[in-house]
Order: structure tokens, then sequence, then C-alpha cells
């Protein structure tokens, strides 16, 4: 790898974007408020925006199996980032995105990583986005990640979007909205974990425009220790549509969640579902595990990992 990412880069990186060495292809790396690397290739275009921090993506129309990755690392103590990234998936294409940060803090000052994603998937095009969030450091200052994703999908469009974040963020609000027009499909992926006193706020407001345009939200998250989350979900069915949501919760220990839906039908043929369990580790489950030699620990975690894979 190129001398300009040091260990903890790497680090950082593997972890986000599971990359072991800058990408051949298309590809932006930002490392403490700046670019290090950048690549466009001839269906893929990344260039800077002239008003504001942040890039401009462009996927050629018919553009099939390329990827782009975008990942954002902060490895300097007191670190403040906003990034506003515009992405055009073409018409036709295929495409996966792969995003997210990485924060190593061993200083007394907060790091910040603020993301504003704005999409547009076109007619009959398909995107997999990938956002991963991580963060590390023993230093008091606090790790914070506030992303924000909105996406408009054309008709007959395809939008699957990742979301995850696991370990070390202290404090993150994250907001998604997604508009759907005629045909078009949504699947959100959302798996978060809390520890300590983190908190998480997740908020994900879905409008369902276009007739028979479909979206699935699955949600999964673990609250450790004395950690809170709080999720909100919004489905607006506008059209004769489907809508689901899915929102899965492990509570332990003095940890809080609180999972808030709000469903509006404004069309006779709107179907829209919401669901929703918080509860802790069934002890069957710890039983079984530990008859067959596990500690109590090691077989919460074998219980958790599989939750949230």
């Amino acid at each position: 790898m190129s001398d300009i990412l040091g260990d903890i880069d790497r680090h950082l990186l593997k972890e986000i974007a599971d990359l072991h060495s800058i990408p051949r292809g298309a590809h932006n790396i930002r490392k403490n408020g700046r670019g290090v690397s950048r690549v466009s290739t001839p269906n893929i275009e990344i260039r800077s925006k002239a008003d504001k921090p942040g890039i401009d993506v462009i996927v050629r129309p018919g553009t099939l199996h390329e990827s782009v990755h975008i990942p954002v690392i902060l490895s300097e103590p007191g670190m403040t980032d906003v990034v506003y990234n515009t992405f055009e998936i073409g018409e036709g294409s295929d495409v996966l995105v792969v995003a997210g940060c990485g924060i190593h803090n061993v200083g007394s000052s907060d790091s910040q990583h603020d993301g504003i994603h704005e999409f547009i998937v076109r007619k009959n095009a398909r995107m997999r986005y990938i956002e991963k969030h991580y963060a590390e450091g023993a230093g008091q200052g606090k790790k914070i990640l506030n992303p924000t994703t909105v996406v408009r999908v054309e008709e007959n469009g395809v939008a699957e979007l990742e979301l995850v974040q696991i370990r070390g963020v202290d404090s993150t609000n994250r907001e998604t909205r997604v508009s759907l027009a005629a045909g078009a499909r949504l699947v959100i992926t959302e798996r978060l974990l809390t520890s300590g006193d983190q908190s998480a706020s997740s908020r994900i407001i879905i409008d369902l425009e276009g007739e028979d345009s479909t979206a699935r939200v699955i949600s999964r998250s673990v609250a450790q220790d004395k950690s809170k989350q709080v999720f909100r979900f919004g489905l607006n069915g506008r059209n004769r549509c489907r809508g689901h949501v899915q929102c899965d919760s492990i509570i332990m220990d003095e940890s809080n969640v609180q999972s808030i839906p709000e469903i509006a039908a404004h069309h006779s043929e709107a179907q829209l579902i919401h669901e929703a369990a918080i509860g802790r580790i069934a002890g069957e489950q710890l039983l079984k595990l530990m008859s067959l030699g596990l500690t109590k620990e090691e077989a919460e975690s074998t219980i958790l990992e599989g939750f949230l894979a």
C-alpha cells in the first residue's frame, strides 16, 4: 500500500471497507479532512464539488458489475469533518458503492464525522450501498458519527442499503430518507451494537410514491451496559404499494431501547406492516451452548455474533 497511509489507516480501512490496499478501481479515500487518493474509471467519474467539501460520483448508464469505494478515515484527535457527496447511478446500471468511516481517537478532544450522501438511482438501475462505521482508541475524546443518507429511486430501480455500526462509536444520529417511484424496490438491512454509555439514534423514513413500489427494512441491534438506542421508522404509502419493517433488539444489563413506528396509508391499496421485538437472550440458548463447553461469556458472544451477522 502507498506510504500515504500508515498502519492505523490500513487497519481502519480493513474494518470499514474490507480493503487491504488502495483499490485499483474507482475510489476516493479521505483522511483527516482531505483527499489522499482518487481514481476515476471510464464508467465511473469522481470529481470534487465546487461549492463545499465533498464529491460528485457519476455512474454512466449501462455500467454493469463495477464498484466505487469512498471510505473516510479520522486518525488525528479532535478532528471535525463534514462532507457532502452526491451520486448519480445511471439508467440500467448495476453497481456497488462502499462507504463508511473509521475513527481512531487517543486524545482528549472529540472526533466527529458527518457524512451527507444523496443518491439518485435512475430507471431500471440497481445500486447496492454498504456503509460501515467503526471507532477505536483509549482517549477521553468521544468518537461521533452522524450519517445522513437521502435516496431517490426512479421507475423500476432497485436500492439495497446495508448500514452497519458494531463497535466503538460513542454517539450517532443516523438519518435515512428514501422515495420510491413506480415499480421501484428498496431493501434496508441495519445492524447496530452499543455498549458502555454509548447512544445511538436511527430514523428511517420511506415514501412509497409510485404504483407497485416495495420496501423492506430489517433492523437488528444489541444494547449492552448502560447504552441507549432509539429507532424511529416511518412508512408512507401514497399509492398501491407494499412496505414491511422488522425491528428486533436484544437488551442487556441496564441498557434502554425504544422502537417508535409511524405508518401512514394515503391509498386504499397500500399494504404497510411494522413488527418490533425487544427482549433478552433466551436462557435455553445459553444453557445449550454452555452444555457444549462454552462459558457464559463465550455463549453470549456466540449468540450476539449470530444475531448481528
